[in-house]
C-alpha cells in the first residue's frame, strides 16, 4: 500500500464511517480495489499523479466501466487530498456513500448522522 492508502486505511478503521465496513486490497475480476464497501458496492480508489499521465486515464475509465457493469460504483480521490487532509477525504467518502445509499434505498446508512455511535435516547447531536 502507498502512504496515502495507509493513512486513509487507518482513518477508515478508526472512524468506522457510520457502521460501514471497508476492505482493503479487495479483488474484483482482474482488478484489485484499493478499498471496497460490500454493503454499498462502492470502490474507493486513491489516485497518484500517474493516473493523469499517458494512457492511464483511459485505463481507469475502462476499469471503472467494468466495475459499473458489475454494479460497483467507483469514487476516485487524489493522493494529495488524503495527504493534505485525511478528514476531508473521509467526509467525501461519507457524502458519496450517503448519496449512493439514498439512490439505492439502502437501510442503516444516514448521511446526516455524525460519526460514532448514535446519541443516547432523547439526546440530539
Amino acid at each position: 500500500m502507498s502512504l496515502p492508502e495507509i493513512i486513509l486505511w487507518d482513518a477508515l478503521r478508526r472512524k468506522k464511517l457510520q457502521g460501514l465496513h471497508f476492505r482493503r486490497q479487495h479483488p474484483s475480476g482482474r482488478y484489485v480495489l484499493d478499498f471496497y464497501c460490500h454493503t454499498l458496492k462502492l470502490a474507493v480508489e486513491i489516485d497518484g499523479d500517474g493516473h493523469s499521465l499517458g494512457d492511464q486515464p483511459m485505463k481507469d475509465a475502462t476499469r471503472d466501466a467494468w466495475l459499473q457493469s458489475q454494479g460497483i460504483r467507483t469514487l476516485r480521490l487524489s493522493a494529495g487530498l488524503v495527504l493534505d487532509d485525511v478528514d476531508d477525504a473521509v467526509r467525501t467518502i461519507t457524502s458519496f456513500a450517503g448519496e449512493k445509499a439514498a439512490l439505492e434505498g439502502s437501510v442503516g446508512v444516514n448521511p446526516l448522522r455524525p460519526f460514532g455511535p448514535p446519541p443516547p435516547e432523547g439526546e440530539d447531536r
